[in-house]
């Protein structure tokens, strides 16, 4: 396959950690331009310490760090310490990091790297609240059309969401953002809650990455056991969802999903359906697509993938 230029814009619990790290662990397909940090599961300071916790772990600390907006568009910021723990990283002791951020707002360098490459060549590996890349559009009104595909870690429909009984997330976060985004015409890719849901790490697949025995795995396995006890409680499952890593699964192995393209609208205005993806799966509306949903996913072809490429750092 053709080697992709990608940003990865993120708010970095442990399942963040495990997408970068896989996207740097698969040099001859992907080359990570940047990681770019927005306020989600939890603040800003700490998304943009977590993410360079993540790459020191894995001595990639030449990747620039961008941090960028601290709330959404026009909302007061919701974050997830309930899931994350209080620093987002919380259930393994990583070192702080040394290397400073890089220089610049992260929708700023978005444009900048982005305009300054080939139409078609940077796809947005968007695995957060997507306020960075709204900025981004609306500073550069040419960036949609610059863009290879943008590729969304968010988004529900039938499964249900999972901070209100509509909305996942990232979208309910900053619903504005999500909606610019899904109207900016560059071709989308929405990875939901349907999706990801069948993706668990059950404690076979824990075990496997654990085996690994490098400090990345023995790291990643603790962050990842903290972090899905809230799942685990809540749905009764052996395991949570690893939900942002099959952003890069995608890029890697788009066989392992399947889906449509089908019409995607975000609910902004409504008492009990704020952040809902209103996806047209049986085009009622005939409006011209404008995303790939995709609700399928080869959950073992999926963790195959993401340990062997753990295993590789």
């Amino acid at each position: 396959m053709a080697r992709r230029s990608i940003i990865i814009d993120t708010d970095p619990s442990p399942d963040d950690a495990v997408a970068f790290l896989v996207a740097l662990a698969s040099p001859d397909e992907l080359e990570v331009l940047a990681i770019t940090t927005v306020a989600g599961n939890v603040p800003l300071p700490l998304t943009s310490k977590n993410a360079c916790k993540g790459l020191a772990l894995a001595n990639r600390t030449e990747i620039p760090v961008y941090a960028g907006a601290a709330a959404p568009l026009v909302r007061k910021l919701i974050t997830a310490e309930y899931v994350h723990g209080r620093t987002g990283f919380d259930g393994y002791d990583l070192p702080e990091p040394t290397v400073p951020f890089a220089q610049g707002f992260a929708p700023d360098a978005i444009v900048d790297l982005v305009m300054k490459r080939a139409p078609g060549e940077v796809t947005l590996c968007c695995l957060a609240p997507l306020t960075n890349i709204a900025l981004a559009l609306a500073r550069e009104p040419r960036l949609a059309s610059q863009l290879r595909e943008i590729i969304i870690m968010g988004g529900a429909f039938s499964e249900g969401g999972n901070v209100t009984p509509a909305a996942e997330f990232n979208i309910f976060v900053d619903p504005e953002a999500a909606a610019r985004v899904l109207g900016c015409g560059s071709p989308t890719t929405m990875i939901p809650l349907d999706c990801t849901h069948q993706a668990l790490t059950t404690p076979a697949r824990m075990s496997r990455l654990r085996a690994l025995g490098t400090p990345v795995a023995e790291a990643l396995y603790h962050l990842l056991r903290f972090n899905k006890i809230f799942d685990e409680n809540k749905y009764g499952w052996e395991g949570g969802p690893l939900h942002d890593a099959t952003v890069i699964a995608y890029l890697l192995a788009p066989d392992l999903f399947s889906g449509r393209k089908v019409y995607v609208s975000v609910e902004t205005a409504g008492a009990q359906t704020l952040g809902m993806t209103v996806v047209d799966w049986w085009s009622v509306l005939q409006q011209p697509a404008n995303v790939q949903f995709l609700r399928n996913i080869d959950a073992d072809g999926y963790f195959d993938l993401v340990i062997e490429r753990l295993g590789r750092l």
